[in-house]
């Protein structure tokens, strides 16, 4: 291996590590690293660049974070060991002069709707001690204790809805869905067909009721009794126009009855299916959506309770405490012991809130709230949650280890979190950031550029020194982005790599050259959308051409593109009628969508929606599997001669059945092992090795190769060693178009970040063939990539819209917003100050506006003008 050019003005072969402030590194061999050998600085923030798949982040957390980590839990006490979830051993002969680390890496929200804001950052704790030490109390009333304002405790919370917020129940309008029928033409819908259908009628019948008139002219005591009276009564029923049957006994269920006993009872999973149709998710009647009991709604704090301000954004919850917390520097906090907004408790617990509230602000996350449930963050949003609460831990002599933090930001949100680095080094912390924003890169003081390419084809250090000193750096993929030199700047879309042709397109489908946008073939119009942020807003949508939607982070990019658009096309094209305007969510509350006339959605034939959703939760899914270019694969090894004369059919070669797995790991191709008083472990199948198959499988081969072997490929070697397997070689040439060659054909998707799941999903469409007339829409599809993946990518999504399709991505990146043919950009702010369209049109439109706050940076991104 190479040895990395290092910057000339520093000793590094200065004795005694600690005293050189470097993290020195030999012989690491994470993943694709090569036996590297590095020298990092402490105290300082050190960027770690290259291309997806370069083994910077195999650098970073596998083996500097990986061996901090292990040697920490060396010194906890075995039994203690046991009940933390530790990490490996990293595969490295030494590292030297390393302090603690903490890592902060990029993770989708918790996927519990009991996680919000509050918990992540602790700040619900606090809320909850100052409404029960400090807040205002109804007379008579005891005090609570916190967990009564939580609805998270089973003693505390809602009987109704057990502290989640959200009731499953029916309604008339549920049940009845036509009140224009009778009860014997079936206006009650959500009653059981057949038999038992007609025997509850006729029930009612003997009952009185009259089942001949329709629904709506029932009187409304008649209609709540036979929907949803719990009551049930039996009478003797003769069948009606068949007087020679028998009487017998029958007992009257209501609607409501009928359908929640069907849930709960039932063994027939199409029944629960039926009813739960009737059934409506919306805030809890009891509780109103709050999770609370009503004795700890009525303690208030300011005049509202502890569920109005967990609704408040953050920016407008700090300017309610203020007053308070203003007292302590004012020293006029009353000393008495009882409840009270002014006494010395609420003072206290003000001041701590306001101070810790204000790094959430300085974040710009001041439009959060503390009740905003995780699932609906973006990575970004979760990991400045985290940064935050570190910077209210007080270490020092610290590594933090950050995943992007850059990711998910707008550049304007990019600026204070440059500063919460800067202020984390200040407190004598050491930062190391995984990072693909140039941006960032050019502020680090360190840089360690790993390369030059993707898997095999990396895991080199090509470079470590001061920023400046990758400019001489040839072979470095990163150097022409960082600087300015006559090549793409931070990351364009239209890079060297990409190959443009003179015309101004590239070969592949790249966009027309500044001020030659796409001209639209017909507009996509919504009016009068209202759901989160979005207040009555009208947006229209150019179709046959890419769209760029930008903003700063909660401006309602996501909400408009993914939620509203993608509902409402999806909706109509499901239907073939009105979408249904509601949101099913177990993330809290459904949130009303409304709408106004849409028009332009009948020119839409198809709707693909890719997001950074993980393509499996198990090791069992993997880019083969997912894409099903394995299908083919074992079908080929079927095919041998080898596979027919032992009789193996295709069924053989798949780790997920009997027959040709290895039982003893069940095709995992790894084992669980526990030790008493020492935490489990994983460790490879000792009876497979990890190949996940028995050794009579294994003696099958194609090509020389056995299955697992295929299965260790990556998609580059794949794509020559299966090139004449039409099947295959359509995946593989897909997945390698938008970047993924470095990836292994049977790696697991708990594995894969969400930008690789992303762009997984997105070769599994390119695979298909394009009929046109396609609504593609994508989420921040650039996260994780560095620019020169997203030339590869934004190569893709051209050809898709050369296709006849149309293109919407939800983006930060502003070179790939600065080759869109239009832009929409959201705004002005996050929250309650944003929701509106603040400039729409061409890149160059959007940039020349003075309203946005894409503006500048949009700017910075287009081409610039020559000048002879």
């Amino acid at each position: 291996m190479r040895n990395p050019k290092q910057a000339d003005d520093l000793s590094l072969s200065t004795p005694g590590h600690l005293a050189d402030g470097f993290v020195r590194v030999r012989g690491a061999r994470e993943n694709n690293l090569r036996n590297v050998d590095v020298d990092v600085p402490r105290d300082s923030i050190v960027a770690f660049t290259g291309v997806s798949g370069s083994g910077k982040s195999s650098l970073a957390f596998g083996t500097i974070y990986a061996e901090a980590q292990r040697r920490y839990f060396e010194s906890v006490a075995p039994y203690a060991r046991r009940l933390i979830q530790q990490g490996h051993n990293p595969k490295v002969e030494m590292i030297s002069g390393l302090p603690p680390a903490v890592a902060l890496q990029q993770r989708r929200g918790a996927p519990s709707s009991r996680s919000t804001v509050g918990t992540v950052t602790t700040l619900s704790n606090s809320l909850r001690m100052l409404f029960s030490r400090a807040g205002t109390y109804p007379a008579g009333a005891d005090q609570l204790d916190s967990d009564a304002f939580s609805p998270n405790t089973a003693a505390d919370a809602c009987p109704e809805c057990h502290g989640l917020g959200v009731a499953h129940t029916v309604s008339e309008e549920s049940l009845v869905p036509d009140p224009s029928l009778t009860i014997r033409e079936g206006a009650i819908a959500a009653w059981p067909g057949a038999w038992q259908g007609k025997n509850l009628r006729d029930i009612l019948s003997h009952l009185g009721y009259d089942v001949d008139v329709p629904w709506r002219k029932l009187p409304r005591k008649q209609r709540d009794w036979i929907l949803f009276t719990d009551e049930q009564p039996v009478v003797e029923v003769t069948p009606e126009r068949d007087r020679v049957a028998k009487p017998y006994k029958g007992r009257f269920w209501s609607a409501k009855s009928y359908v929640l006993h069907t849930l709960a009872d039932s063994q027939s999973a199409a029944m629960r299916e039926r009813v739960l149709g009737f059934m409506a998710s919306g805030p809890c009647p009891r509780c109103g959506g709050t999770g609370l009991r009503p004795e700890a709604l009525a303690v208030s704090f300011g005049g509202r309770n502890i569920a109005d301000l967990n609704a408040t954004p953050m920016a407008e919850l700090a300017e309610i405490i203020r007053p308070t917390a203003g007292l302590k520097e004012a020293g006029t906090a009353s000393r008495r012991q009882s409840s009270g907004e002014e006494n010395e408790v609420a003072v206290a617990i003000t001041a701590d809130l306001l101070q810790r509230i204000t790094v959430l602000l300085e974040l710009g996350l001041g439009y959060l709230a503390l009740g905003r449930v995780t699932p609906t963050l973006s990575p970004g949003e979760m990991q400045r949650l985290r940064i935050a609460t570190q910077l209210r831990s007080g270490l020092f002599g610290v590594i933090y280890v950050l995943d992007e933090p850059s990711a998910g930001l707008h550049p304007a949100d990019a600026e204070p979190l440059l500063a919460v680095l800067d202020q984390l080094k200040a407190s004598g912390n050491s930062v190391f950031v995984v990072e693909h924003n140039m941006d960032v890169v050019r502020r680090a003081d360190w840089l360690v550029d790993v390369g030059p390419r993707a898997g095999e084809g990396g895991g080199e250090v090509l470079y470590s020194g001061p920023v400046a000193g990758l400019a001489a750096v040839e072979e470095s993929v990163t150097r022409p982005f960082l600087f300015d030199d006559g090549g793409t700047r931070g990351g364009g879309a239209r890079g060297p790599d990409v190959g443009t042709s003179d015309s101004g397109t590239s070969d592949g489908g790249t966009a027309p050259g500044a001020g030659q946008a796409r001209q639209p073939d017909g507009w996509l119009e919504l009016a009068g959308i209202s759901r989160h942020n979005l207040k009555d807003l009208d947006a229209r949508f150019p179709l046959g051409v890419l769209t760029a939607v930008t903003g700063v982070s909660g401006s309602g990019k996501s909400t408009l593109v993914t939620h509203v658009l993608g509902e409402v096309v999806g909706s109509g094209l499901k239907n073939h009628q009105a979408p249904q305007l509601s949101e099913p969510d177990d993330t809290g509350p459904a949130t009303a969508l409304s709408v106004g006339p849409v028009s332009g959605a009948e020119r839409i034939d198809r709707l693909v929606t890719v997001d950074q959703k993980p393509i499996g939760r198990t090791p069992r899914s993997n880019l083969a599997t997912y894409t099903g270019l394995f299908d083919a694969v074992r079908k080929e090894f079927a095919a041998t001669e080898q596979a027919k004369a032992r009789g193996f059919g295709a069924g053989r070669f798949s780790f997920n059945v009997a027959g040709g797995r290895c039982e003893t790991c069940q095709g995992e191709g790894f084992v669980a092992v526990e030790l008493l008083f020492l935490p489990g472990s994983y460790g490879p199948c000792p009876e497979c090795d990890g190949s996940r198959y028995n050794p009579e499988t294994l003696e099958v081969t194609y090509r020389g190769k056995n299955v697992a072997e295929v299965l260790r490929l990556t998609v580059d070697a794949a794509t020559a060693f299966l090139a004449d397997i039409r099947a295959a070689a359509r995946s593989l040439k897909s997945l390698g178009d938008v970047g993924l060659g470095y990836l292994r054909l049977g790696q697991p998707a708990t594995e894969l970040s969400g930008g690789e799941a992303q762009r997984i999903k997105l070769a599994t469409e390119l695979q298909r063939a394009q009929r046109g007339h396609t609504l593609y829409l994508l989420d921040e599809p650039t996260t994780g990539l560095h620019p020169a993946d997203v030339e590869l990518l934004m190569a893709q999504l051209h050809s898709l819209v050369d296709s006849g399709n149309t293109v919407v991505v939800v983006e930060h990146e502003m070179a790939v917003v600065a080759a869109a043919d239009w832009v929409i950009d959201l705004g002005p702010s996050g929250g309650d100050a944003g929701g509106r369209i603040v400039a729409a049109g061409t890149a160059a439109d959007v940039a020349g506006s003075t309203a946005s706050r894409t503006a500048p940076y949009l700017t910075a991104a287009l081409p610039q003008p020559v000048t002879s």
